[in-house]
């Protein structure tokens, strides 16, 4: 994959369009793609090489943010303008630390933790994160309920028809998978982290970089892919996506609603995280925006779908750093550098 220096990328209509595909079915094979997109399954595999060599777009695995075995939290982090550069280093190599967001003075980032529960938790936040020098202050929120996650996020430029399609190739892989009766153990975390790496890895290509035999990394790959550890996810630079705007709330809304008010803001296209979490705030909503103009119209939107709902805070992010393990560049392309999450089997 590409480094930083990708700042003049622009995205055709093709590519916009095999890369909402890929966001409905990552791993849907090219000549099904095709069929699809009206395509050529060469052409399709080419303009995805290229997509992805160059950074623009990625597929990944990312963990079940709802799966019962990860313990998901929210941090404000204020530091020394001075020791910035170095805050960010320390936290991005954190392969606890999913995702690092930059925003303007107080917080100066927005950290995404992953952790096995309370315990490993407040040993994260007490013997790694409050160690880095340079950070002065860290408010923490807990996710007590993952309503929605960035990876149901579409670009939305295929046909009713096409969408169909994608859905019902998706349908037909998943009843097609073995299902195990035995939980994930060590033996498959190596494939797991060959599809973190690249979501679209066949059992051939595992077995390659893994040195796993043919038919135990088919196996495994199998089983990693029923066992719903894991989502599978089409990223792209969002500044392409004619919504490089990130935008948080942290609203408060009586707790029998927010099922409800999840479900409502679910049908805006432009949400892409919906969470209940513990402090003054109680559910944030966050959306990719066209403008920051957009942002008092948003916050209209919400108010209006959801009644009852307080909005306390508004946060811009001025760019994402780090996204589910990739250490993006400054143009939001993603680059070669990958931080393992650290990920809980049992």
């Amino acid at each position: 994959m590409a480094s930083n220096g990708q700042s003049k990328t622009e995205l055709s209509d093709q590519d916009l369009e095999l890369i909402s595909l890929l966001q409905w079915a990552p791993r849907i094979t090219w000549g099904e793609a095709a069929e699809i997109l009206d395509a050529h399954p060469t052409t399709l595999a080419g303009r995805w090489e290229k997509l992805r060599s160059s950074g623009a777009a990625w597929i990944t695995a990312q963990v079940n943010l709802n799966d019962p075995r990860n313990l998901l939290s929210f941090h404000e982090i204020s530091c020394d303008a001075q020791q910035w550069d170095h805050v960010v280093k320390e936290l991005v190599a954190m392969p606890e630390v999913l995702s690092v967001e930059a925003f303007g003075r107080e917080p100066d980032l927005g950290l995404t933790v992953v952790s096995r529960d309370l315990q490993s938790l407040s040993r994260i936040i007490e013997e790694k994160i409050s160690r880095v020098q340079g950070i002065v202050k860290i408010h923490n929120m807990i996710s007590t309920k993952f309503h929605r996650a960035g990876d149901k996020w579409r670009l939305d430029r295929l046909s009713d028809e096409q969408r169909a399609a994608a859905q019902a190739w998706v349908k037909a892989e998943q009843e097609s998978l073995p299902v195990s009766s035995t939980p994930l153990g060590e033996d498959q975390r190596p494939v797991i982290e060959a599809l973190m790496l690249d979501g679209r890895a066949s059992a051939a290509e595992i077995a390659r970089t893994t040195g796993l035999h043919p038919a135990t990394a088919r196996r495994y790959l199998h089983k990693v892919l029923a066992s719903g550890l894991l989502s599978i996810r089409c990223d792209l630079i969002q500044r392409v996506s004619a919504s490089p705007i990130t935008a948080q709330w942290f609203t408060r809304l009586d707790a029998n609603l927010h099922e409800t008010a999840a479900e409502a803001l679910s049908h805006d296209p432009r949400t892409r995280v919906v969470t209940s979490i513990t402090g003054r705030a109680n559910l944030m909503v966050v959306m990719w925006l066209g403008s920051v103009g957009e942002i008092l119209e948003a916050e209209r939107a919400i108010q209006s779908a959801v009644s009852g709902i307080e909005i306390q805070e508004t946060v811009v992010s001025l760019r994402p750093i780090k996204r589910m393990g990739w250490v993006l560049g400054t143009e939001g392309h993603v680059g070669k550098k990958f931080v393992s999450p650290q990920l809980h089997l049992s």
